[in-house]
């Protein structure tokens, strides 16, 4: 059994997107349904607020500093010392019932984003693909609540899932020209309790995923077979990412969204962000080029 520590009681409503900054050495991540961008200090237990003016699907470190962030209107660049944004683009300013949810970017330093639609939940999503110069590509379409994205360690799989189908897949990627191929089940998790949400890789090309109402995160050894599980107090287990310098520390992201006040009573550490020594390492996540 692995332990798991609660180390910021933050209510998320919904917490996701934990990211490891080498950089800041601070763990940042965002709760959807809240305007800001938060960064944890594990050295002194400090939490940083960046308040923004509207909800955060997804970000990313920037190479030339500050963030990207994935926001309801669009895709914006942060200055973190400023704390100044400025829109980049808008890569579905057509769609304004759609928003970009989870992103990641691959081992080239492209930003990988997902759209969908955050109210009637039809399947309008779209799988974008963001390099430089703000080009921008799409490559999976009809996506319902796009979660999942990761990286195999050598940048030759990419991870994803469209959460209500139930199924982790995993393509092909050719890490030259960015595009994913051979799309095939890695996990159907039809017979599981939870539904897959966000996910990382370890060093041995493991890939780590919270599995949301099941109180768990999963790790799957690259076959797609379960190798272990963290059991957590709560039952929305969001997202999960390596950080701490030497990337050991599993960091665990909750949620109190959907929970009936009964639940909350019987979950009072549901929204917190938690943290679980695995005995292994994680793999630094790329920054965005150009």
């Amino acid at each position: 059994m692995v332990a798991v520590e609660c180390v910021i009681r933050s209510e998320d409503t919904l917490g996701e997107m934990p990211i490891w900054s080498d950089r800041d050495q601070r763990l940042y991540w965002i709760d959807v349904r809240a305007p800001a961008l938060y960064a944890y200090d594990p050295a002194n237990g400090d939490v940083q607020t960046h308040t923004m003016r509207e909800n955060i699907g997804s970000f990313c470190e920037r190479e030339a500093g500050g963030m990207l962030l994935a926001m309801k209107s669009g895709l914006y660049l942060y200055d973190t010392q400023s704390r100044a944004t400025e829109l980049w683009f808008d890569p579905e300013p057509t769609l304004p019932n759609n928003r970009l949810n989870d992103g990641k970017c691959d081992r080239q330093g492209r930003f990988w984003v997902g759209s969908m639609n955050d109210g009637d939940r039809l399947p309008t999503g779209t799988l974008y693909s963001i390099e430089q110069k703000g080009k921008c590509r799409s490559f999976v379409n009809g996506i319902t609540i796009p979660n999942s994205l990761a990286f195999s360690p050598d940048g030759s799989l990419m991870y994803f899932a469209d959460t209500p189908t139930k199924k982790i897949m995993v393509y092909d990627f050719d890490p030259d020209d960015g595009v994913p191929s051979n799309p095939r089940v890695f996990r159907d998790m039809h017979d599981h309790p939870g539904r897959p949400d966000g996910s990382t890789v370890d060093v041995d090309g493991c890939l780590w995923n919270a599995e949301v109402h099941a109180s768990r995160v999963v790790r799957y050894t690259p076959r797609g077979e379960i190798d272990q599980i963290i059991e957590l107090p709560v039952s929305g287990v969001t997202s999960c990412a390596f950080g701490g310098p030497r990337l050991d520390t599993l960091y665990i992201t909750t949620a109190r969204q959907g929970l009936t006040s009964e639940q909350l009573g019987n979950q009072p550490l549901a929204g917190a962000l938690f943290a679980a020594l695995t005995g292994t390492t994680g793999v630094a996540e790329t920054l965005l080029r150009g």
